[in-house]
């Protein structure tokens, strides 16, 4: 099952928007956002689910892309938001 973000309005959407785009994640994306969510490094997390270090890397780079979020610290945040 993947998840489905609704991603918050920013301050300069104009009052008429009212829905905000959604975005996919799937499951190995969320998996992998929970661990480092969680603090585990890059490293620890591909060894948890069985992956190598450059396949966790790629599914946060996505991750990213598709939350236009730049930073680990953002990602981490937006993860403990959505009870990952």
């Amino acid at each position: 099952m993947s998840l489905t973000l609704t991603m918050p309005q920013t301050q300069t959407q104009t009052q008429t928007q009212t829905q905000a785009p959604a975005v996919a994640l799937a499951p190995r994306e969320q998996e992998a956002l929970g661990h480092i969510a969680a603090g585990h490094t890059y490293l620890q997390t591909a060894r948890q689910m069985g992956l190598s270090k450059h396949t966790v890397d790629a599914y946060l780079r996505r991750i990213r892309a598709k939350l236009n979020v730049h930073t680990t610290a953002e990602l981490t945040r937006l993860a403990m938001t959505l009870g990952l």
